[in-house]
């Protein structure tokens, strides 16, 4: 990990690497970063209908500046957008511009631009190289990071993808100041799971004030431990899909108008709550974790029943078989995969 100048930069040494930059004033300056890693006549900008309006044109000016042939894809803003249908879309309109395997793409938004734009890329002429500049904490601290790409099919969330890594991921900390409070909420969401995963992101909650850079920093340089450690989800980076098998499930019974990262909030409470019930960590602890957890942010109220929850697990990728992975809480910092029966499910989620 290296700072210099208020630009924190950590580097991901999977079976490629790259540099994820974390600081002030890096969408501005996009082109440069960009240029010193992807050597390219064209840039093809994806992003949605939102971010367009607020962060594309300072990004297009820097990719211009720095003699790149800026082309842009906009797609509406929602989870339900990342299906086959705007996939191929995104990838008649790179052949129709006549984009080559020189050629970058920028995923400029976040999770849902991020997994599509990496899938694109990672599939298109069989994989031309791209840039995550994601534009919200949930986006800066885990999906930018680590490779993974995905769309939806409406059997499940995720279940078509790759793991793709990019050349480079510029975290500007400046759109946190400035993200809706549901879109900031969403970010915290899967800020608790590492604070589960991690002591040193929980140590963090337990202060009177969350510093957003060093949250941002804490939680990308663990993600990147993890996936270093094991890049194609084998083993060790199972633990990040923490409180994410019930939060896909209520993501899906939902019809995707609860957002992820509140469904991983309600997910990671139902683990945890159930992790107490089990016997796995002591009901004194449960409550201090909870108490700290709730502290920066509190679970909404899951509006679906167990038996609901349980039934659309069944259809998680996660499922082997007739086993499925589920993660318990044993302590901060101490997260262990259980496969279970699928018949079993129901004891584990009450």
């Amino acid at each position: 990990m290296k700072n210099s100048e208020n630009i924190t930069t950590i580097m991901v040494k999977a079976s490629s690497k790259y540099p994820i930059k974390i600081g002030s004033g890096l969408i501005e300056n996009a082109g440069s970063y960009i240029k010193q890693k992807i050597s390219a006549q064209k840039i093809v900008i994806i992003t949605d209908d939102i971010v367009d309006k607020i962060y594309s044109r300072k990004v297009e000016q820097s990719l211009s500046s720095n003699g790149f042939e800026v082309l842009k894809y906009v797609f509406e803003n929602g989870e339900e957008r990342k299906n086959l249908t705007t996939y191929g879309q995104m990838l008649k309109f790179l052949a129709k511009n006549q984009v080559t395997r020189t050629d970058g793409i920028v995923a400029l938004g976040g999770g849902v631009v991020g997994d599509m734009a990496g899938f694109v890329a990672s599939t298109f002429l069989r994989g031309i190289k791209y840039v995550q500049i994601p534009t919200t904490l949930l986006s800066q601290i885990d999906s930018s990071v680590g490779g993974k790409t995905a769309i939806d099919l409406k059997e499940g969330k995720n279940l078509v993808g790759a793991f793709y890594q990019p050349s480079l991921v510029l975290c500007d900390t400046d759109v946190l100041s400035t993200l809706p409070k549901s879109v900031f909420d969403d970010g915290m969401g899967e800020a608790v799971k590492y604070a589960l995963l991690s002591k040193k992101v929980f140590k963090l909650f337990e202060s009177e004030k969350l510093e957003l850079g060093k949250l941002v920093t804490l939680c990308i340089d663990y993600k990147r431990q993890v996936v270093e450690a094991d890049e194609f989800e084998k083993n060790k980076r199972k633990l990040l899909n923490l409180g994410h098998t019930p939060a896909h499930a209520i993501e899906k019974l939902s019809k995707y108008t609860i957002s992820h990262g509140k469904a991983v909030r309600m997910g990671i409470d139902i683990i945890l709550k159930n992790s107490a019930t089990l016997n796995l960590i002591k009901k004194e602890e449960y409550v201090r974790i909870k108490e700290i957890l709730d502290g920066k942010l509190r679970a909404e109220e899951n509006p679906f029943t167990m038996e609901q929850i349980v039934k659309a697990c069944a259809q998680d990728k996660k499922r082997s078989a007739n086993k499925i992975s589920l993660l318990m809480v044993h302590g901060v910092g101490n997260v262990k995969e259980h496969k279970i029966d699928i018949s079993n499910l129901k004891g584990y989620l009450r």
